[in-house]
Order: C-alpha cells, then structure tokens, then sequence
C-alpha cells in the first residue's frame, strides 16, 4: 500500500497546524495568566513552575482532544456516512450505532465513518459525548459477519459511554504536568550539585536543560506505565459495556474473530492516539506499556461475567 503525496503533505501540514494552534493557544493562556519565567537568578519560582507545567500539560492534551475528530479524519483518511443518503451496507452500519448509541443513553448520535485499511480495527473519538466519531476500517467489514460487528461496535459505544475520551486526557493532562515539574524541580538540585554551598543562583541554562530533557523521558517512561494501566482497565470496561449494549454472546464472538485476524498488519494506518480495538500483548516487561490486554484475558472475563 502505497501513500498519495498528497496524503502525506495533508498530515505534515494536520501536525504543523495543531502544534502551532498549541503554541499559540498556550502562549496567550501564559500571558494573561501573568506567569513569568519560573528559572531566575536567585533560584526557581515554584509557583510560576507549577502554573507553566499545568498550562502546558492540560492545555496541549485539551487541545488535542478539541481536535481528535478532524485529526481522525485526516490522519486515518475517515469517509464520513451521511445518515440520510446512506445504502446497503452503509446503511446498517449506521443503523446499527444508532440503535446502540440510544440504548447507551447517549446525547447525540455519534458520526459514523469507514476508512481503508486491511487491518481489522475500529476506534471511537471526540471530545465530548455529544461530538463523537465511531469508525471502522474496510478490513473489519470485510472480515466480520454482523453478529461481530455488533459487538465491536458495542464495544466502541461503551467507550462514548463512558467517557473514555476525557478520562485519558485527563490522566495524560496530569501526567505530562507531573513530568514537567519534577523534571525541572530535580534538574535545578542536580545541576546545583557540587557548588559553593552559598551560591543560590541560576545554573548553566545549558546544562540544565540536558538534564531537564533527560529526565522528562525517564519520567515519562514511568507515566506511561500509570497511563497503559489505566488503559488497560478501561478496555475491560469498555468489554463489559459491549457486551451489555449489544449482547455478551457478540461481543465474546467480536474478539475471537478479532484473534483470528490480528495478524493481519497496516504499518500506514498506525495512529498511536486511536488505536481502540486492535492489541498489543507483548512479553515481558513490555507488557507494562501495553494499552490493550491479551485477547484471551478479555475474552476470558467475558465467559466468567456471564
């Protein structure tokens, strides 16, 4: 599978747009906050330490949220179903999250949308209930009878229901906020590490920096454990939700004929931010930076609850 050109200069310019949007957005907030540079000459401002990091590690996640939708549709290539004008199988896709969106209770019906992909993958996305996108890949409808895909789709409705969305921004909001301020917090100790024990000033922005930027990956390397963990539960939830909007039955069959075909792999269509059904079980200590549990776990839930 080969990329257009022109897809690829649609998502540079998607990533070069939303970064901006941030920097902008972020700088303005800064601004009328009144936080000024939180490194001076007679050590760090704690308080305006703790105001930046909180800005930029809410503010860049709220932001992303605010846009999964478009991002979605860009990113994945999304063909939108217009409600009123679909057919055939179009047509009861769009019957079918329908059917299940009323029954979750929710507000507005979700967009329902396909985009081509031979894997066997679906997602949910938007920021609020009211705003969401429920897709399926090409490979997923072509592969799955609809008993299954009741149950994918109920599975994805679930993660609407139960606020999926603003939950993990939230957490990764924190995350990144937590990150930022000890790294820069420990960053200062170490750099001062050695001095004349009456020098209270500012180290080498230089080196602090270094410093900085190495810690927040080893910090963030310790947050993604907390995130996937989270991550992981909610999948389970998110199963016990399938299974009672579209029937325990459907959703067991949705995951063993997902475990039959998640072998099949489309390097293009990786998008780390909205990956909801597809799984990633690896062994050792990677498996504490999985999103998605092993499919015999989930399916093995499943069985018990019944």
């Amino acid at each position: 599978m080969v990329i257009p050109m022109r897809t690829i200069a649609k998502r540079i310019f998607l990533f070069l747009a939303v970064n901006f949007l941030v920097l902008l957005t972020i700088s303005v907030i800064l601004n009328l906050l009144n936080v000024r540079p939180y490194l001076r000459s007679n050590g760090l401002d704690y308080n305006s330490l703790f105001i930046f990091c909180v800005v930029w590690g809410m503010g860049g996640a709220f932001i992303s949220l605010g846009l999964s939708r478009i991002m979605a549709k860009w990113l994945m290539g999304v063909d939108v179903i217009h409600p009123e004008t679909a057919q055939g199988a179009e047509r009861q896709l769009v019957t079918l999250v329908h059917n299940l969106a009323k029954r979750a209770g929710l507000p507005a019906m979700p967009e329902v949308g396909i985009y081509h992909s031979p894997e066997v993958n679906a997602f949910a996305t938007g920021p609020t209930k009211s705003r969401a996108l429920v897709a399926v890949s090409s490979g997923l409808l072509q592969r799955m009878n609809m008993q299954e895909l009741e149950g994918v789709l109920g599975h994805e409705i679930a993660h609407i229901q139960n606020g999926d969305m603003v939950t993990m921004t939230l957490l990764q909001g924190v995350v990144n906020a937590f990150v930022m301020f000890f790294a820069r917090v420990v960053a200062f100790a170490i750099t001062r590490l050695g001095r004349k024990s009456n020098d209270s000033g500012a180290p080498s922005i230089f080196l602090y920096s270094i410093v900085v930027f190495v810690l927040e990956i080893v910090f963030m390397i310790l947050g993604s454990i907390v995130i996937a963990t989270y991550s992981r539960f909610r999948e389970f939830r998110a199963d016990s939700g399938g299974a009672r909007l579209a029937g325990r039955d459907k959703m067991i069959n949705a995951l063993k004929a997902l475990e039959r075909t998640v072998e099949i792999h489309d390097k293009h269509a990786e998008q780390p931010a909205i990956q909801a059904l597809k799984i990633s079980s690896p062994q050792g200590i990677l498996r504490f930076f999985s999103t998605h549990p092993p499919l015999e776990e989930r399916i093995a839930r499943l069985e018990q609850e019944g």
